[in-house]
């Protein structure tokens, strides 16, 4: 490999590029990497701590609550007098997250309520969880999950329901009461909702004995289904952490049991976002990419010198043979592939230059040829029904049609000759077109209409011939013949700027997208007619005028389909 070839600059320069970007990406990779996810587990966890905290703490104060209560109600003489529910009114009262403190029999009946409500009937208080687990569990306060209270009416609150069974003294005997204390789950939802982990993490709870969710912060979506929680790996820890993957993100989940209720608060990161990291390495991280960028940009300016300059002065000189200046000779000197480069393109140009020029005279040579075999050409089936038809208007004694139907093929195929010219003027070719309409409606039975109108001043020009009995076949025989009303096929010449337009205009049945959009793709050919297809004609006028020149289709389904033919504006001379 020579020094001077552009394979050795680019093999070197870009060796150096991928060296120095792997080294550095290795140090970022490792440095980044440890110290984000150790301060991120550091992180998540001391959340997740404090929530188990304040949980701990507000529950804390609840139970004390209730212990006070409990305790003037065990004690009073009379739990239905004027004196307990004063004191119990000054208790709930020191408390906005409390609803409600109901006493209840063993049996389910109320003794007591504050506030003084409503009671709902027809409600089995034995029948409900904090009731049962109140009289399971003596001498424990259980918490129930979150609920919509049902005891009082007109109260539609979320609740978290205390329970516990107390005894009471009802006519000198102590008998077994259960104690409700109804707290107002909007505070340990607002406990929950202020911890931030990442921009997607979030804290939720969940009931340790069946691993219901007590808090989410997407509970509407976990509750229709369109959310999925992994509680099952969750109950597996009372503490700790572990990762799982949700929708393909990986997830750091850490669990803290809170003491004496049975909940357990969930932590969820995901690791993609544990970022924080930045104060520590954004220092270390700046002044490395600025190192890399300025290696780069050495290397880039040495690989442009050495480069770019022989190559944009072959790429200028090509540009000349891009634009179709192929007598053009180029010398570059460069490195020793520049060099080969300029003289096998010289080689190239000349052979492409030789090729091209055989190329186009033997297309045009065999493209006209095949044109010419095409119009001389008459589909047997046309000829073959006409004169079907004429034997079926013979034996039904219909003379006056059949001199009307021979009339019009003798001068159809007396136009179509037209001794040899494959130029005729329009009103040939309208002549043309007219009495090959007038043997389809004998055909037909007069199954559609026509209409043929031309300005006066596109009489006298000329056009290539049988440009418009292909395109009515076609509106005959895919526009209109399975039809059920009456078809209708109107054809018109005008004069546009210098240009002639032909309108071929059908009320048929029309053309799906996907036919209109490749019709002047494909090469297909209607079996019934002429056999001179659509896009022979597309083909034939822009042979002769042009690109600018041929046909536009326009079609919809049910409507029909406008066909416009444009051609030059030409009379014959003298």
């Amino acid at each position: 490999m020579k020094v001077k070839s552009i394979q050795f600059v680019i093999t070197v320069s870009f060796t150096m590029i991928s060296l120095v970007m792997l080294m550095v990406g290795f140090v970022l990779y490792q440095k980044f990497s440890s110290t984000a996810e150790q301060n991120a587990y550091l992180n998540t966890e001391q959340i997740v701590d404090q929530v188990s905290y304040n949980l701990e703490s507000y529950i804390k104060g609840m139970s004390d609550v209730f212990e006070v209560i409990d305790y003037k109600i065990q004690n009073s003489k009379a739990f239905q007098s004027d004196t307990l529910r004063e004191q119990l009114d000054v208790v709930l009262n020191s408390r906005q997250d409390i609803v409600s403190l109901t006493l209840f029999t063993s049996q389910g009946e109320i003794l007591t309520e504050i506030p003084k409500n409503d009671v709902r009937k027809n409600v089995n208080y034995t029948e409900q969880s904090w009731f049962q687990a109140a009289l399971e569990n003596p001498n424990h306060l259980t918490f129930s999950l979150p609920h919509i209270q049902n005891i009082f009416k007109g109260q539609y609150k979320w609740v978290v329901s205390m329970s516990k069974e107390v005894m009471l003294d009802q006519g000198g005997s102590r008998v077994r009461g259960v104690l409700l204390i109804d707290v107002n789950f909007k505070t340990i939802d607002e406990l929950c909702k202020r911890v931030s982990l990442g921009k997607k993490g979030y804290v939720y709870i969940i009931d340790e004995s069946a691993g219901n969710i007590v808090y989410h912060p997407q509970q509407q979506l976990i509750n229709i289904g369109l959310k999925y929680e992994n509680v099952e790996q969750a109950l597996k820890f009372s503490y700790g952490r572990y990762t799982d993957k949700m929708d393909d993100e990986k997830r750091l989940i850490t669990v803290k049991t809170v003491s004496n209720i049975g909940w357990k608060i969930i932590g969820v990161s995901y690791l993609n976002e544990m970022v924080t990291v930045k104060k520590d390495t954004g220092g270390f991280i700046v002044w490395v990419i600025i190192i890399v960028i300025i290696c780069i940009l050495l290397l880039s300016a040495f690989m442009s010198a050495r480069i770019s300059k022989p190559i944009n002065r072959l790429k200028k000189s090509m540009e000349k043979v891009e634009k179709g200046d192929f007598d053009i000779s180029i010398n570059v000197k460069g490195g020793d592939e520049v060099e080969q480069l300029s003289r096998r393109f010289n080689l190239m140009v000349a052979r492409i230059r030789q090729l091209m020029d055989q190329s186009l005279q033997e297309q045009e040579t065999k493209r006209k040829n095949e044109l010419e075999v095409l119009q001389s050409q008459i589909n047997p089936h046309f000829l073959y029904n006409t004169l079907n038809s004429v034997v079926r208007m013979v034996g039904s004694g219909k003379n006056e049609e059949v001199v009307t139907t021979i009339t019009s093929l003798s001068k159809f195929f007396r136009i179509s000759l037209s001794r040899g010219k494959s130029i005729i003027t329009i009103q040939e070719e309208l002549e043309h077109i007219r009495h090959y309409l007038i043997i389809q409606t004998m055909r037909f039975k007069n199954k559609f209409d026509f209409e043929i109108t031309a300005d006066e001043d596109t009489l006298a020009c000329l056009t290539p011939k049988l440009i418009l009995q292909p395109l009515v076949e076609n509106a005959i025989y895919h526009g209109i013949e399975y039809m059920v009303d009456k078809g209708h096929i109107q054809i018109a010449a005008s004069v546009i700027d210098d240009k002639i337009l032909l309108i071929i205009r059908d009320n048929g049945l029309g053309m799906p997208s996907d036919v209109l959009a490749n019709i002047l793709v494909g090469g297909s050919k209607s079996d019934t007619g002429s056999g001179v297809g659509v896009r022979n004609v597309h083909e034939r006028i822009r042979l002769y005028f042009g690109d600018a020149f041929g046909l536009e289709f326009e079609s919809q389904l049910e409507e029909g389909t406008e066909v416009k033919i444009w051609i030059p504006r030409m009379k014959e001379e003298g």
